[in-house]
């Protein structure tokens, strides 16, 4: 039983950790360009550090969301060397 829950434990944490996203503000949207800039906190999934970066959206319809000016929680991924964000929320 032990072992089952300390598993269950490691499974959790990971799991936990991978869904972590990062802070920012949102600096531009660029709708036709399906660009948006970040002024951001530290990204775990792309293990990139603090900075205000431009980013590419596969999605348009993300930008719909936000605006300059508003403060965002987001992820990212590295695709073809490129940077995307994949999903962006208000903060709370």
């Amino acid at each position: 039983m032990k072992r089952i829950t300390m598993a269950l434990a490691l499974a959790l944490g990971t799991t936990a950790a991978l869904a972590q996203l990062a802070d920012g503000e949102i600096r531009k949207v660029d709708k036709d360009a399906k660009k948006i800039t970040i002024k951001h906190g530290p990204v775990p999934s792309i293990e990139m550090p603090a900075m205000t970066m431009v980013f590419q959206v596969k999605d348009a319809s993300l930008l719909e969301r936000v605006k300059a000016g508003d403060k965002v929680r987001f992820d990212a991924q590295k695709i073809g060397g490129q940077y995307f964000v994949t999903k962006i929320e208000p903060a709370k």
